[in-house]
């Protein structure tokens, strides 16, 4: 379970004007909440801030850059690799923003470090035939250019990792010894909005609620380094894409979110809101895509969910480790395997975020599939 006192101690440590001492280092000042669901579970006022409160229109490109009159957003990429040598890999690049107060106008003589807002972002590599999870986490304030958000056109950074606009989609970068990803991704599909017309509604409570859309199929090719040594690659990845400013509700611990893309095209995204009881809450929810991008929402009602099995990482803490997913509706029985059982990223808080593979049924037919599934609020807070 993750606590309020974190993203608390953030706004303690850079003050209500949002500087701290300039002699510390860009990363070594900056506390901050690590991952999307210490945002949501942050005991931070949205004061001041917008709310998603209603349905929208979204806008392209308009949509794909920053919300800043909101409190927290991020830009999540996720995908699967093969080298030309058949080596295979699942990396994830995010990266995430949170404003401790709402945004003002410059003032006069401000210390060059002054900012109100902070950036996060989570590089991480599964080597397969290695059997090697590897991740790095950088953090650093929207100020002197260490991080930020920034469109038309597109780019977002932290320090040298980034994603920035290409022609047809967009480049990411990031660099962790022994890895690194130089990857073009290109939409397949155009986005599709999750929830009701993109607003994703997590509790009763009114502005507890986000603006949501993924993109679950973007083409990839360029490069990944490993020791130094080029591996042309290529692949599929997923994006992703959520800001608002309000909160989970008090008794909700975490979630289970799972991408999955099966190979006639179609693909499904499904957020298990997890109570402190253990049980689901009922605004779990999700979408299902066919290959043209038509979208089906799925209430939490559709989506019937077994866990098979359990890890138990050596720094604490079970996680569900194999599932079984149906959708009745639809005709779907999916199994989903971890590629890897340690894919736990050791961040503060640590979560579980991995590569896994994908095979069942669909009316009957034999489907084979990958996808990527996160597990937070199982690691004991500390």
């Amino acid at each position: 379970m993750l606590r309020q006192a974190c993203v608390l101690g953030c706004v303690a440590l850079l003050g209500c004007n949002g500087e701290t001492d300039t002699t510390q280092s860009g990363e070594d000042a900056v506390s901050s909440p690590d991952t999307r669901l210490e945002a949501l579970l942050g005991g931070v006022e949205p004061s001041g801030f917008a709310l998603a409160l209603a349905p929208r229109a979204f806008e392209f490109p308009r949509d794909h850059g920053p919300h800043p009159e909101f409190r927290h957003e991020w830009w999540y990429f996720t995908g699967h690799l093969d080298g030309a040598d058949g080596e295979r890999f699942g990396f994830e690049l995010t990266f995430f923003r949170y404003a401790l107060a709402p945004s003002s106008p410059a003032e006069t003589g401000a210390s060059r470090w002054r900012s109100h807002q902070i950036y996060v972002a989570h590089f991480a590599i599964t080597d397969v035939a290695r059997r090697i999870f590897h991740s790095a986490e950088r953090r650093a304030r929207d100020a002197l250019e260490l991080a930020g958000a920034r469109s038309p056109p597109l780019r977002v950074w932290v320090q040298d990792w980034s994603v920035v606009s290409e022609p047809s989609g967009w480049r990411l970068s990031a660099a962790d010894s022994p890895y690194s990803l130089s990857l073009v991704l290109e939409p397949a599909v155009p986005p599709i909005p999750n929830g009701e017309q993109g607003l994703s509604r997590k509790s009763k409570e009114p502005g507890a609620a986000s603006f949501y859309y993924s993109i679950p199929r973007l083409t990839v090719r360029g490069e990944l380094r490993r020791d130094g040594r080029r591996l042309a690659v290529t692949g599929a990845a997923w994006l992703d894409r959520e800001w608002g400013s309000g909160a989970l509700a008090e008794d909700q611990e975490g979630w289970d979110w799972f991408a999955v893309q099966l190979d006639d095209g179609s693909a499904l995204m499904f957020y298990s809101l997890r109570k402190r009881d253990g049980t689901r809450d009922p605004f779990s929810a999700g979408t299902w895509s066919e290959a043209d991008g038509s979208a089906r929402q799925l209430p939490g009602t559709e989506v019937e969910i077994d866990v098979l099995d359990h890890w138990q990482s050596p720094r604490g803490g079970s996680y569900p480790a194999r599932w079984r997913l149906r959708l009745a509706a639809l005709g779907v029985n999916l199994e989903l395997q971890p590629v890897l059982a340690d894919q736990e990223l050791d961040t503060t808080p640590r979560y579980w975020e991995g590569a896994v593979d994908v095979r069942g049924q669909r009316a009957g037919a034999e489907v084979t599939g990958r996808g990527y599934v996160e597990l937070t609020g199982y690691a004991p807070a500390h």
